[in-house]
């Protein structure tokens, strides 16, 4: 990728010829020009938190309250930005969070997102919840690595098949998300009554899965079973007409079998598993030999409890704030954690990044590698590939030039002493 001075010489180079670029520098301005461009259905969901969203506001609170500490002086002409995660080399410590229903922000949805990604070379965690199957996001993506995001449904042939699936496709670690066994409370998508996963999006993993399709017919159980029956309306009309449009096959075949209908009931029955527990980590071991990430830790205990059943890496993360109000800021319960773990693992984090300096600021904490979300799916909303690729490239760049001007040359440079705490 190219380094801060690079984008910044390019960038002012271009705006000579009155060109700008394609999506806002400033992470305030891309959000707000991205949401505005979106239905509020879409800006809804893909903005919103869980409750009053104090979660999600805390979450850039702890990165303002830290500050860089620069060291002068010293010959930061020659830079690195590259780590290494899990065996995989990284341009920068960053990876693409999981972000599911990428088709409410883009008809190109996680296939624009792989494109970008394989071309800065930055690893991209395919989403449970895609709009695009996984196998066709691994070949946009070349030869940049991959891993999967896994929610643990109530089928464990399904989960089987996932992981098969990830492994055929490339992947080089598996993400099991602990922190979502239910949704959360999120009143921004409760007010408009939308939910996109009833409406068949975000459930294309699922949709090409031989095992769903084999289990379609498979008597219901839970709150799929007993679902109301929908009122005949003009919405009605629309949502089912949304169902056809987002389920594969021909047309005659949808409306002759009902499979949109059947599958989206499907995967209300199937989704998620609340009766999860750590000795089921075993199980999934035994699925794989894939490196297993848990994503959603938040306390010490559950550090020491991931190292104790093998987990092969922590991922810090409350979810974006998306699924407990007044929960802890990720970056406040970063360190308490890495202490925790004392280099046995590496530790990831996710929730609050929105540019270089918040990389800086992980790192120097104790983080390996960071996952980045909500800013690069705003990039999509608005430019697509192109948008994404100038948010990851804005990133790294903002990165290389905190990484120099505080006085570092590697990403191992980077330490604690370059922050105090306000």
């Amino acid at each position: 990728m190219p380094s801060g001075p690079q984008v910044q010489g390019a960038v002012f180079s271009a705006g000579l010829s009155g060109d700008r670029p394609r999506v806002p520098v400033d992470s305030r301005d891309l959000e707000t020009r991205a949401l505005q461009s979106l239905s509020p259905s879409a800006a809804g969901y893909i903005a919103g938190g869980a409750g009053r969203e104090d979660t999600m506001h805390d979450n850039l609170a702890a990165f303002r309250a830290w500050k860089i500490v620069p060291r002068v002086l010293r010959d930061v002409e020659q830079r690195d930005t590259s780590t290494t995660l899990l065996g995989m080399t990284l341009p920068m410590p960053m990876l693409t969070a999981p972000i599911g229903v990428l088709e409410m922000a883009h008809p190109d949805a996680d296939l624009a997102v792989a494109r970008a990604a394989g071309r800065a070379g930055v690893p991209m965690i395919f989403s449970n919840q895609a709009s695009v199957p996984m196998e066709e996001c691994a070949v946009a993506l070349g030869d940049t690595p991959r891993l999967f995001q896994l929610y643990w449904s109530r089928s464990d042939d399904l989960v089987r098949s996932f992981v098969e699936r990830a492994e055929r496709c490339g992947c080089r670690g598996i993400v099991l998300t602990l922190d979502t066994s239910m949704l959360g409370w999120r009143p921004r998508d409760l007010d408009l009554a939308h939910l996109p996963f009833l409406r068949g999006m975000g459930i294309a993993q699922y949709t090409s899965d031989p095992v769903f399709r084999r289990e379609l017919d498979l008597p219901l159980a839970g709150a799929a079973a007993s679902a109301p029956t929908t009122r005949l309306t003009w919405q009605a009309l629309a949502v089912f007409r949304d169902l056809l449009r987002h389920t594969p096959g021909p047309l005659a075949d949808k409306l002759r079998t009902d499979w949109p209908r059947k599958a989206v009931r499907r995967f209300v029955a199937t989704y998620s598993r609340p009766s999860l527990q750590w000795s089921d980590l075993a199980r999934l071991r035994a699925m794989t030999t894939l490196p297993i990430l848990l994503k959603g830790i938040l306390h010490p205990a559950d550090a020491r409890l991931a190292v104790e059943h093998g987990a092969d890496a922590i991922i810090v993360s409350n979810h974006g704030g998306r699924q407990i109000d007044g929960e802890i800021a990720t970056l406040d319960a970063l360190p308490a954690i890495v202490a925790e773990v004392r280099g046995q693992q590496p530790v990831l984090l996710d929730s609050g990044i929105r540019g270089g300096a918040d990389v800086f600021k992980a790192v120097a904490l104790g983080a390996t590698a960071v996952l980045l979300g909500r800013p690069y799916v705003y990039g999509l909303a608005l430019a697509g590939e192109a948008g994404v690729a100038e948010v990851l490239r804005n990133v790294h760049a903002e990165f290389d030039l905190t990484m120099g001007l505080a006085g570092c040359t590697t990403v191992a440079g980077i330490t604690a002493d370059r922050l105090r705490r306000t």
